[in-house]
């Protein structure tokens, strides 16, 4: 079946040794937790848009206080990946995934219990963090379980399918739960699952080894990291609120900028255990595939936000009904993503990256004739096949790609960049299609102005595919 279990090693594991060979039915296993743990950390990204009313009515939020409770679980999330990817590679990626899993849980049962607004807005950063740790755990421990060729892609293809529908289904789930039960249940749904999967993991991840002393964490490129990407991040999610010349953006932006420089500086020149190993960013699949990742995150997450305004400011859809409307994009998607192996054995990873990237640009001008009076049936059902077809084509053969080749004792790291791209990636596309919406006069202009750049963008993608090699045995046909 091609499954193989990774060696666990120290911070420092003998890349050269082959791993050990695992019972299909165990490797299965292992996907499966991956994606379950990464189905909560994306759903809870957006799971509790729809209930904000409620949280505001019950426990006494204001305006200004309200949005924390989404933007400080992004925040930390798109904060700490860098982090939280070189910890598995440090620590052992079992350790680390049971505190991912731990942490997320207990933060989500205090944060559903909560009857303050201070406590869930702090529970929510706390939740972020777990999920900081968790995400590029879970690609960790599929990239070490699984050796490359047709097996690995394949359950990468799995996990993609599994975060689309996360990041889909959260509106819509949401939704749901909080009409039957209560805004509570979104947060306490998450204690019974990772309980589960805390028994799965103790089950059914092998031990680490112990970490070898020089495998030290590498502090002050934690800070740095950290500080560039939350002030980064910050900085353009005000864009919203305010304009780019304000000084909550400049601030964000600045303070960004320069603590990631000094990062790179700290991470080439003085690091003896770089959080963030150069080595990696010369490898021309990681530098060329991040930047793919980055654009794709700046055209795919704002999708969602302006399709969404679309259905409920045009066509007056409730939270229920607009999580429905999305369900076309969800299941293509998948049904996408799963396929993607299967064309990657007939075309070749790149070749389906720059296909993938034209249908989605195709799609995006098809969503760009939208009108103010169109109906779902001939404004958005056709444009959702084919742009969801072509996000589903496109993420596995760029995570195939992009984890090629990358050492054991990197693999963490690898996680944690692709996760924090795509994350800056979709914040950069929200707030400059966001300002692109704002200054374009007239609704349907506007929209129009929107998913025609994003088109744009998409076209460039296939464009800089040419930049990325093929993997080693998976010549381009």
């Amino acid at each position: 079946m091609g499954f193989h279990e990774a060696h666990e090693g120290s911070s420092t594991p003998d890349t050269t040794t082959q791993p050990a060979r695992t019972p299909s039915r165990r490797a299965s296993a292992v996907l499966w937790l991956a994606c379950a743990a990464q189905f909560m950390v994306v759903l809870d990204v957006s799971v509790v848009n729809v209930a904000l009313p409620s949280i505001e009515a019950a426990l006494g939020f204001d305006s200004v206080s309200l949005q924390w409770v989404v933007g400080g679980y992004a925040l930390v999330f798109a904060g700490f990946l860098l982090l939280g990817g070189r910890l598995a590679d440090l620590y052992g990626r079992r350790r680390v995934f049971l505190w991912g899993l731990v942490l997320f849980t207990a933060s989500s049962l205090v944060g559903g219990l909560a009857t303050t607004p201070a406590v869930l807005i702090a529970m929510r950063a706390v939740q972020g963090l777990g999920a900081a740790v968790l995400a590029p755990a879970t690609l960790t421990i599929l990239t070490t379980t699984f050796t490359e060729g047709p097996g690995r892609t394949r359950a990468l293809a799995t996990w993609t399918a599994v975060s689309s529908a996360g990041g889909a289904a959260g509106n819509l789930l949401g939704g749901v739960l909080t009409d039957s039960l209560s805004w509570r249940s979104i947060l306490l749904i998450n204690v019974p699952v990772g309980a589960a999967a805390v028994l799965a993991a103790v089950r059914l991840l092998p031990a680490d080894h112990a970490r070898s002393e020089s495998g030290k964490l590498d502090l002050l490129g934690a800070l740095l990291a950290t500080l560039g990407v939350s002030a980064l991040v910050h900085g353009v999610t005000q864009v919203g609120a305010h304009d780019w010349h304000s000084p909550a953006v400049l601030v964000g932006l600045s303070v960004g900028v320069a603590a990631l420089a000094v990062f790179a500086a700290v991470e080439t020149r003085y690091a003896t255990a770089p959080l963030l190993p150069p080595r990696l960013l010369r490898m021309r699949p990681v530098w060329a595939g991040n930047v793919v990742i980055l654009l794709a995150g700046a055209c795919f997450i704002p999708m969602w936000y302006f399709l969404s305004l679309y259905m409920q400011g045009e066509l007056h859809y409730g939270a229920l009904a607009t999580g429905a409307g999305f369900l076309p994009h969800t299941l293509v998607g998948i049904a996408a993503a799963r396929l993607a192996p299967a064309v990657m054995q007939h075309t070749g990873p790149r070749t389906l990256i720059m296909g993938s990237a034209l249908l989605s640009a195709a799609g995006f001008v098809w969503q760009s004739r939208i009108e103010t009076g169109s109906g779902y049936l001939e404004g958005l059902l056709g444009p959702a096949v084919a742009m969801s077809a072509g996000m589903g084509l496109l993420i596995t053969p760029i995570t195939t790609t992009v984890t090629a080749g990358i050492a054991e004792q990197d693999a963490g790291a690898a996680s944690g960049l692709m996760n924090a791209t795509r994350q800056i990636g979709g914040a950069l596309g929200l707030a400059a299609l966001g300002t692109l919406a704002a200054t374009t006069p007239g609704t349907a202009a506007s929209y129009r102005a929107v998913f025609l750049t994003i088109a744009a963008v998409c076209t460039g993608i296939a464009a800089l595919a040419l930049a990325l090699p093929a993997p080693h045995g998976q010549d381009e046909r």
